[in-house]
């Protein structure tokens, strides 16, 4: 496990009001109510059928390094409204919950639990902000890197967007991120460092500029990196000057070492019909097997049309649009109370809205993932209490939480809860797994979702449904607001 955050303290990135309410849970000595607490999200990104759950790593090392220096305390006293009770409090802060979550890599779905906190309810709080902060972004790149890679049809992809992304650490989670998500490697050096993903890269067109002309400068990197010459051929014409001294100085500068070129990129102008020109060139002067690499402002949509249009692309680079998830730029996950723990006894909570969507599942739940015998696919989630048991032997009805009346028995299955301990009181008991390990799972399982649910358009909705117990505990919550 590798610390991203250079020793910073992020134990006080937390919105203000989860400070205020502490210091109001401490003056009504309710500060050690166990409480629950669920993060989820409301909808995919770009209307898509599923998401890539990520960023579990790093919020496991926001958790391990949770105190209040010296500083944050000076800073509270400062602000003139805490209690001295509460300095003292943060003085010698000792995080002490349980946390559950999915493993990074999962496909997620919309409204099911991706991580569970159980604790006193000033530390389950405090958590709030950064919890989102981490899984959110992680999150919304990988399941936009997911979207990208297969648009390109087995392709590679590369993550070239790190000085547009927002700020340093968007730009280097990120990446490690669109990794999970499926890229082959990134621009970003320190992610390399950091996470080992692939650094890739070869020149600007600032190399380029630099020379007194185009067959030098091509002519200089040739001669530099003759195992590994792409070179950029857009910087003046793509098709009169670019390829033409490409192809001169594979002829003049590698072919007499007895070394093959390995690419030309494409960064601007009409790439698809660019592409299959610049194919025909080099294949007439012998270099078939020199690669194409196409940047420029990609995304799913854009690699999808280049290659319905005939594009002769082998790979891609893709930069803004992947790490800002500029057609879908938040991950809408939020975090809720769900109940509260009093002599043992667990009391669910609700919060009611006139947005039915926005009305919160109650209770300390897991999520069961129900898959066919038949074909190993996925084929329903249920959202269930943390003690209910499900039997593989016998089959069950499942509805939908809304309109009940949308049934279905699931029979001939096997079934996994997606829900494991992270944190026992504080001290982590969960082994993180490897970034590659990470990266498979992923492979492994989207490979398990059925065609329908991974389409881009109107995909198939995946069932996400809650136990009988579940929704009677929900429905019976609804009644009695009404009345109070």
């Amino acid at each position: 496990m590798i610390n991203w955050k250079n020793e910073r303290n992020l134990s006080i990135l937390a919105d203000f009001y989860e400070f205020t309410m502490a210091n109001g849970y401490l003056k009504e000595n309710i500060q050690d109510t166990i409480t629950y607490f669920d993060l989820y999200f409301r909808s995919v990104p770009d209307n898509g059928g599923f998401a890539i759950f990520a960023g579990l790593e790093q919020f496991v090392e926001y958790i391990e390094n949770l105190h209040f220096d010296d500083e944050d305390i000076e800073y509270f006293k400062s602000k003139k409204i805490f209690s001295e009770e509460f300095i003292d409090y943060l003085k010698n802060f000792e995080f002490k919950c349980d946390i559950w979550s999915m493993e990074e890599g999962t496909v997620i779905f919309p409204n099911e639990p991706l991580l569970i906190v159980r604790g006193p309810a000033i530390q389950a709080q405090l958590i709030e902000t950064m919890s989102l902060i981490l899984i959110n972004h992680q999150t919304l790149i990988a399941t936009k890197a997911n979207r990208i890679v297969k648009s390109a049809d087995g392709r590679a992809v590369m993550e070239f967007g790190s000085r547009r992304a927002q700020g340093a650490d968007a730009a280097t989670i990120g990446a490690r991120a669109a990794y999970i998500g499926g890229v082959l490697g990134t621009a970003n050096t320190l992610t390399d460092k950091l996470f080992k993903v692939p650094a890739l890269g070869t020149m600007a067109h600032s190399w380029v500029m630099m020379f007194e002309n185009e067959y030098e400068a091509f002519k200089a990197y040739a001669e530099t990196f003759p195992n590994d010459t792409t070179l950029l051929v857009d910087t003046y014409d793509t098709l009169k000057s670019g390829i033409p001294n490409a192809i001169r100085v594979f002829d003049e500068v590698l072919k007499p070492m007895g070394k093959r070129p390995v690419g030309i990129r494409l960064d601007s102008g009409d790439i698809a019909y660019l592409s299959k020109e610049a194919r025909k060139m080099l294949d007439r002067a012998g270099y078939d097997d020199c690669k194409i690499v196409a940047s420029s402002a990609l995304d799913e949509f854009k690699i999808k049309a280049m290659l319905e249009q005939g594009a002769k692309v082998d790979s891609f680079g893709v930069g803004e649009r992947l790490i800002t998830s500029s057609s879908h730029p938040v991950f809408g996950g939020v975090y809720k109370l769900v109940a509260t723990e009093k002599d043992g006894t667990i009391i669910p909570k609700i919060k009611i809205s006139e947005n039915v969507e926005k009305i919160t599942t109650p209770g300390f739940k897991q999520v069961f993932r129900f898959y066919s015998k038949e074909d190993d696919k996925a084929i329903a989630d249920l959202v269930c209490l943390h003690d209910e048991k499900i039997d593989e032997d016998k089959p069950i009805e499942i509805f939908h939480p809304v309109h009940t009346w949308k049934r279905k028995t699931l029979e001939n299955f096997t079934v996994r809860k997606l829900l494991v301990p992270i944190f026992k009181e504080g001290k982590l008991v969960y082994d993180l797994p490897t970034l590659e390990e990470i990266k498979n799972k992923r492979i492994e399982e989207v490979k398990r979702l059925w065609d329908e649910v991974q389409r881009f358009d109107y995909p198939h909705i995946y069932i996400v449904d809650l136990s009988q117990k579940v929704w009677d505990i929900k429905n019976r919550l609804i009644q009695e607001t009404k009345h109070k």
